[in-house]
């Protein structure tokens, strides 16, 4: 639900095309009858673990457009994010959320790099308190950077974490929106001075407004962050299990984890 060419290579797919699906409202309802038989062995119950204090819909009660976006997650990535589990309880909104993810996280426009994005969702849900954000962001911004450290610092204090001026700048303007302090035109010379341009600026304003959202969404339904999230950038590929981790970068970075 992301960034740098050495993760778009595995997507197989391009944003447009998950977009037209996401968009795809209500074209036919799943049924047992339409299931796959991959479909009915990944999907046939819901998860054992609590993820949510709001009911897990089975899939065969979803709309076919969502469970055939959840069926390649789960068969690309090796696991399905809980998100899309918990945000399928309100089908309609799914679409609506995951539509505004893809475009403000996977555009290809403006100066803000893909760990650029990630390194601010981390810093704004560390200060909204979302366990879920915090720990699924962090994975896709260690995997993004190769950098199995900073997230963590910034975690516990952005303001002593090693970054570099550029994202110091970009931090402190993305944690003023955050707090909704008033922005001033110093806020934006002062971006500025580090190459961010007033559009770079709504970028950044986007992205934590959007996960502010987001993490109150995850605070309301108790979002447990999968275990896999946890190991994600933190240890070496296992070559015993051949595509491994690949497919789980690509997948879980295109799209919302």
């Amino acid at each position: 639900m992301a960034y740098g060419t050495g993760v778009f290579k595995w997507i197989r797919q391009p944003a447009l095309g998950v977009l037209a699906r996401l968009c795809w409202v209500g074209k036919c309802q799943h049924t047992g009858a339409m299931t796959s038989a991959v479909i009915r062995k990944q999907f046939s119950a819901d998860p054992p673990e609590h993820i949510s204090r709001y009911p897990v819909p089975y899939k065969k009660d979803l709309p076919y457009d969502i469970v055939e976006l959840m069926e390649e997650v789960e068969t690309k990535g090796g696991f399905l994010p809980n998100v899309f589990k918990v945000l399928a309880h309100r089908p309609s909104e799914f679409r609506a959320f995951f539509a505004y993810y893809n475009a403000l996280m996977n555009k290809e426009t403006g100066r803000l790099t893909k760990v650029d994005r990630e390194l601010i969702v981390v810093a704004t849900s560390i200060h909204n308190r979302c366990l879920y954000c915090v720990v699924s962001h962090s994975a896709l911004h260690r995997i993004y950077s190769k950098n199995p450290t900073l997230a963590d610092q910034v975690i516990v204090n952005y303001e002593s974490a090693q970054l570099c001026p550029r994202d110091r700048a970009m931090l402190d303007f993305a944690l003023a929106v955050c707090r909704s302090d008033t922005i001033t035109d110093s806020h934006f010379q002062e971006l500025e001075v580090h190459g961010f341009d007033r559009e770079d600026a709504w970028d950044i304003a986007a992205i934590a407004s959007f996960f502010a959202m987001s993490n109150r969404l995850a605070h309301l339904t108790d979002m447990r962050p999968n275990d896999e999230f946890y190991s994600l950038g933190r240890v070496p590929r296992d070559k015993g299990k051949g595509e491994g981790e690949a497919p789980v970068r690509a997948n879980l970075t295109e799209l919302k984890v």
